[in-house]
């Protein structure tokens, strides 16, 4: 079954009018479910903990072709600062205001027309699909994460991946993210004991400790980069006391870090570096230091072969532009789907994402819509049977 070709820039619109701000679903998942149910796609809607999700599939042949993105967004923050309503969705001069305009509403709808026009044209030579979910600006444990475990277990195949998160720099085309460093957060507490700093011999003080700790963690160089990729980095975000007196001996100390890593390493392997700094640091302290790491994503690779020729191709026909292949940024849901297959990222510009008037040119998601049919059907004659 299908329908008439669809309107990027309605859908888009119709999407930003729901309030999803993680983990709210604001009716976006069943938006994208009735815009599918039009073309044919067999949707199965997906709920963990209290997140929407959904997959959608066209097919059951291979090569499967998949779609991953995601419809919350981040708050809006002070909405008096919003030059339009932030959910109203208003278009001026040519570009769409909203949140999630640019991450990544605009994507799911710019796939999905892309979708009708080349439905209208015959069925492709395998299946499409669209992993959605509504986790991915929150926790990220009850989206894409845990749905991809599921069709993993269930046996389902997924042969490539193209996520539509905002990878444009500064014109559309110019970036397409084939990997991503991996990330690793640790909350460091160092207890000691309360006292008077006239007698240290009474206390242990803790921020001493933790300042050697620090300084231990930030004087390793970890790497010189891996191919693709840039060194990995160690940044210190906080450091708490919270000592309100100045001749008290502070009972305890904490301090956060994250580490933004290459595939030099792993997650496992830079946590129990961290463990075992902490502990040669806690001998001889009377108290105790406790680190808790925590991995969000291990470094990928997707390495330049004939699935991202065939994207970069794509942008390249329908924009003109040449991309260039890169690995920087933050993390994404990519982080998971790359353990069902190989996955790459492109979609609209993302100087506004997150911003107050996070915005969009509708000519730019009329013009990724084209990219993403280009993109479909030009995957097809090379991978379909």
């Amino acid at each position: 079954m299908t329908s008439a070709p669809l309107d990027p820039v309605a859908l888009t619109r119709d999407l930003i009018r729901c309030n999803s701000v993680t983990p709210a679903d604001g009716g976006a998942m069943d938006i994208v479910q009735g815009a599918l149910e039009t073309l044919g796609f067999a949707c199965r809607r997906m709920r963990f903990g209290e997140i929407e999700n959904m997959y959608a599939r066209l097919g059951s042949g291979r090569p499967n072709l998949c779609f991953a993105g995601h419809t919350d967004v981040v708050p809006v923050g002070d909405v008096t600062a919003w030059s339009k309503g932030p959910f109203s969705a208003e278009v001026e001069g040519g570009v769409l205001v909203g949140r999630g305009a640019v991450d990544m509403k605009s994507a799911i709808a710019a796939f999905v027309a892309a979708v009708s026009r080349v439905l209208a044209k015959g069925a492709p030579a395998g299946s499409i699909s669209l992993l959605i979910t509504g986790d991915e600006e929150g926790l990220a444990e009850h989206g894409t994460k845990a749905v991809a475990a599921a069709l993993a277990a269930e046996g389902q195949v997924i042969d490539h991946c193209v996520v539509g998160e905002p990878t444009s720099s500064a014109f559309l085309g110019d970036l397409i993210k084939i990997g991503r460093r991996g990330s690793i957060g640790a909350t460091i507490t160092v207890a000691g004991r309360q006292g008077h700093v006239a007698y240290p011999d009474r206390a242990a003080n803790p921020v001493p400790v933790l300042v050697r700790l620090l300084a231990r963690l930030q004087g390793r160089r970890l790497d010189e980069g891996y191919e693709g990729f840039q060194p990995s980095n160690l940044e210190i975000t906080t450091i708490d006391v919270g000592n309100a007196a100045t001749n008290v001996i502070a009972a305890s100390a904490s301090a956060y870090l994250n580490i933004r890593f290459n595939p030099t390493h792993t997650g496992a392997d830079l946590a129990a570096w961290l463990l075992e700094e902490a502990r040669m640091v806690n001998e001889g302290f009377a108290g105790r230091v406790t680190v808790t790491p925590k991995i969000s994503g291990e470094a990928f690779l997707t390495s330049p072969g004939d699935f991202t020729a065939v994207v970069a191709g794509a942008v390249r026909a329908a924009s003109g532009v040449e991309p260039q292949l890169s690995t920087t940024g933050g993390t994404s849901d990519a982080r998971f789907i790359r353990a069902l297959c190989p996955v790459v990222e492109f979609g609209l510009v993302g100087t506004t994402m997150h911003a107050v008037d996070e915005c969009a040119p509708v000519a730019e998601i009329v013009a990724l819509s084209t990219i993403y049919e280009r993109l479909i059907g030009d995957y097809f004659a090379a991978f379909g049977g």
